[in-house]
């Protein structure tokens, strides 16, 4: 994510008794998912259990949440050929995700194949409506090649528009790409300055020579998301629950940071935690963000 500057409140981690205040400094806010050794999630993590560090210097936690918050989510969908026997799958799983989120929440669509398109009618912008969610995935054809990246830019476009704080990205595909404009690495900026989280699942067979596991990797570890690969299509269903939970359960992190870089640095992030008596917990996060002040982009949603 980009250091940008923000107006919104936040619970001062040292006070004794939290308390909001309104603030607009450039702060470095991150969604973190934390878990115990044995994969549970960890729910009664405290600020001093934290440790963050920026290009290896640690930093002071200011901004300390743990609640459910509402979230704007783009769900984007590969509709290539080879999809055209997963896709009730892929629907139900969908389906089974908006029902696991909070109420509060708002969702899109982004099909593609080697072409982009909006899944939802042009008069409705988001919903939380699972019918309706789903009836936005069907109504594509599933046919022809994959522009996964063009698919992932104009989703992020998308999340830009949202009226929520929290943004998050789940994306279904085998994570070849042959048809964009786009490339790896302007996605892979993009996520870099967006403070989305990007979950992946790759849905291939063994013989799709189109598949590529290492870009919706790396899409989702440089996000703070995380990458699923199901053996079975029929585990998709209770991943996207999964995923659903995780998003529910994160905490929200933030700081100035201390150590100085030039505008537009990438700057490396690390997120420790333990706590007492439970011993060392799993902390996932984005791996890093670009300092300086955003700037926007040129791209523009699609009409």
């Amino acid at each position: 994510m980009t250091v940008i500057p923000l107006l919104l409140p936040i619970v001062l981690a040292a006070a004794a008794q939290p308390y909001q205040i309104s603030v607009n400094v450039d702060l470095v806010v991150l969604q973190a998912s934390v878990h115990d050794g044995k994969g549970r999630l960890a729910p009664d993590s405290r600020a001093q259990d934290f440790a963050a560090y920026d290009d290896g210097v640690r930093q002071s936690i200011q901004v300390f949440r743990h609640e459910d918050i509402p979230v704007t989510v783009g769900l984007v969908v590969d509709h290539s050929g080879s999809m055209r026997s997963k896709l009730r799958e892929v629907i139900a799983a969908a389906q089974t995700f908006v029902r696991a989120s909070s109420p509060a929440d708002e969702m899109f669509v982004v099909n593609f194949n080697e072409q982009v398109s909006l899944g939802l009618p042009a008069v409705m912008r988001f919903t939380n409506v699972a019918d309706e969610l789903a009836r936005a995935i069907s109504k594509a054809p599933t046919t022809g090649k994959t522009a996964l990246y063009d698919a992932v830019v104009e989703a992020q476009v998308r999340l830009r528009g949202g009226g929520r704080e929290k943004k998050v990205l789940i994306v279904i595909s085998d994570g070849g790409d042959n048809a964009s404009s786009h490339s790896l690495a302007e996605v892979l900026k993009i996520a870099g300055e967006s403070n989305a989280v990007v979950y992946t699942i790759g849905i291939f067979d063994d013989q799709d020579a189109d598949r590529n596991p290492a870009v919706l990797r790396r899409l989702a570890r440089t996000t703070g998301g995380e990458a699923f690969f199901p053996k079975e299509l029929t585990e998709v269903v209770a991943i996207c629950d999964s995923i659903a939970r995780d998003i529910r359960s994160q905490y929200t992190l933030g700081y100035l940071s201390s150590n100085p870089a030039r505008p537009g640095a990438w700057r490396a992030i690390r997120m420790a935690a333990q706590t007492g008596g439970k011993g060392k917990l799993m902390v996932r996060t984005r791996s890093g963000y670009f300092a300086g002040e955003s700037r926007p982009h040129k791209d523009e949603p699609s009409k």
